[in-house]
């Protein structure tokens, strides 16, 4: 930030334009091909991925396209800014392939979804459900909402690329630095199909200035790597420290579900209780099904691991 305001031109810091810097915005444009398989759209820059959302539900609503459908069990606050744009959402179940795309209802246009690391079952999208949701989009002339959700921290699989790289004119793409730097920065992006014109709320202009110069130089790159040595290494002690427990969505994200033969909401009440916060899963899901806790371990210090999982276990033999 310091070299953004001692080299940067006068005329930068006039009134800004509403998509963003042309700097970041071509930046970001190239990272996302690079490491995301994007393919080239209109990049928006905006205040984060429920920013971005925000805008496309607007313009969706706008085009008189009210029904959203979205991922059950998902990220209700993703659900609440539709909803407060206008849209009815209609939830989908998930399962080990990620979204059923066969039970997306009729008449609804338009889908959000998180093909990389489904939030919070932790499941990856597969190539025969791709194929089948680019297809509905096809077919119903809809748009897909693409939430690049935990892409950047993967461990044990291959990196999957973008759905939008597959079909652009389909597919909005959108992303943040909130799990790779801070959420206190409130930057995002948006990739969208070209004919999409979205209002959003871009972050101020040094710090996108900032954000470009960090991408350019690589440090931004060097600044993930490490990050995924740091996560992974912080997983495999947290799932070791659970022991045998049944667990899944670990290959990916800074996340795991703890599957239970108990009652979800009294384990959380007791860990609560104990210093340990997690979070029953029916709290993303529209009705309640098999128990089963998440376990958010990225700010989570590393050497209180074992600890959180020990007063954990307690938690679950006395609940």
């Amino acid at each position: 930030m310091r070299e953004v305001l001692a080299t940067t031109p006068h005329p930068d810091f006039g009134l800004p334009e509403p998509g963003g810097h042309p700097r970041l915005r071509r930046v970001l444009g190239d990272y996302l091909r690079r490491v995301r398989g994007a393919a080239p759209g209109t990049v928006l820059v905006c205040g984060g991925v429920t920013d971005g959302v925000a805008g496309v539900c607007r313009a969706l609503v706008e085009r008189g396209s009210t029904r959203l459908a979205v991922e059950d069990p998902g990220w209700t606050r993703l659900w609440r800014t539709a909803e407060s744009a206008g849209m009815t959402v209609d939830p989908v179940p998930v399962d080990d392939e990620g979204i059923d795309v066969g039970r997306i209802p009729a008449g609804v246009r338009a889908v959000l979804v998180t093909p990389a690391h489904q939030f919070p079952a932790g499941s990856v999208l597969s190539p025969r459900r791709r194929a089948e949701l680019l297809g509905w989009a096809r077919d119903v002339d809809g748009l897909i909402l693409e939430d690049d959700y935990d892409a950047e921290f993967r461990y044990d699989r291959r990196p999957v690329g973008t759905v939008q790289g597959t079909d652009p004119a389909r597919v909005a793409l959108f992303g943040s630095v909130s799990k790779t730097l801070s959420p206190a920065l409130g930057l995002g992006w948006a990739v969208l199909p070209p004919q999409w014109t979205v209002r959003a709320h871009p972050p101020p202009v040094v710090d996108q200035l900032a954000l470009a110069g960090f991408v350019e130089s690589g440090g931004y790159d060097r600044h993930l790597r490490g990050a995924r040595l740091r996560y992974r290494a912080r997983r495999d002690r947290l799932v070791a420290a659970l022991g045998p427990a049944r667990l899944s969505g670990a290959a990916a994200g800074l996340h795991l579900l703890l599957h239970l033969d108990r009652d979800a909401a009294a384990v959380v009440r007791k860990a609560k209780a104990a210093g340990v916060k997690v979070a029953d899963l029916d709290g993303y899901r529209t009705a309640p099904g098999e128990p089963a806790l998440v376990l958010g371990y990225g700010n989570l210090a590393d050497s209180g691991v074992e600890a959180a999982a020990r007063l954990l276990r307690r938690a679950m033999t006395t609940a």
